[in-house]
């Protein structure tokens, strides 16, 4: 009976844990992943954590390299978005692509450390830092460390400067108009990238016609292509039929 209760009791607790924490990490790369730059040699980049100018205000665990990976059927989906743009004299361009639940680790640990609020003037200057979890701005798992969730935008071609960014310099809110926030060179979208506030929900009205058109572009772009837009950020889309929907990998950016 002890043993027969042992067993019972082990996959009790499987399944709990299983229910408690959906999904598994993976330390090593997989065959399909790919450096999109290679797949898309037109593409720009902007890899904002591997920099100093995200909501951390430092560079990020994990990002070893700007890099841009993601899944082969990202890659190949995110291929024929670009051929359209370019048409027509645009591009796509990549903020984060596949991210290390490492990183995903450094946002938890930034955002519990009340006291720092370095970065709040640009990327949260309306939200209490005490929030970010109950707003959904941060959590403890993202689909990014999946492989196939990419934040992006459009740019014309060719591509505009863009504005240089220096730690410590004066930091202007996100959702100021264009020619007052950061110029990162993006068509204008009504925010900048990682912007927490509900003027960056994709379906948020209070803002100018032209802005509205613009994410109408992007948003019916990525779902001829197979992405879903998260209904918080504007910029954020995951590939419909993703290969690893229960995977969370931890392999760095090199």
């Amino acid at each position: 009976m002890r043993e027969k209760f042992g067993m019972a009791g082990i996959l009790a607790l499987t399944f709990i844990s299983l229910c408690a924490n959906p999904g598994w990490t993976e330390n090593k790369i997989p065959d399909n992943f790919v450096d999109l730059q290679k797949v898309i040699p037109s593409v720009a980049l902007d890899i904002r954590y591997y920099g100093n100018h995200n909501f951390v205000g430092t560079r990020v665990d994990g990002y070893q390299a700007p890099k841009c990976l993601v899944t082969t059927p990202t890659a190949e989906a995110l291929a024929k978005i670009q051929a359209e743009l370019q048409e027509f004299s645009l591009s796509l361009k990549i903020y984060d692509c596949y991210r290390p639940q490492q990183a995903v680790d450094h946002f938890v640990r930034w955002a519990k450390d009340i006291k720092d609020t370095k970065t709040k003037a640009e990327f949260y200057p309306t939200v209490d830092k005490r929030n970010l979890f109950r707003d959904g701005y941060i959590a403890e798992k993202s689909s990014h460390s999946r492989g196939s969730t990419i934040d992006l935008t459009i740019v014309p071609v060719p591509l505009p400067a863009q504005e240089p960014y220096s730690p410590g310099q004066p930091l202007r809110a996100c959702f100021l108009p264009a020619a007052e926030r950061f110029r990162d060179g993006g068509i204008d979208m009504g925010t900048g990238y990682d912007c927490f506030d509900e003027l960056s929900h994709p379906g948020n009205l209070n803002m100018g016609l032209q802005q509205r058109i613009h994410r109408l572009l992007l948003k019916t772009l990525m779902d001829k292509y197979g992405f879903k837009n998260y209904d918080q950020e504007w910029w954020h889309f995951t590939l419909r039929n993703e290969p690893y929907p229960d995977t969370y990998f931890d392999f760095p950016m090199r």
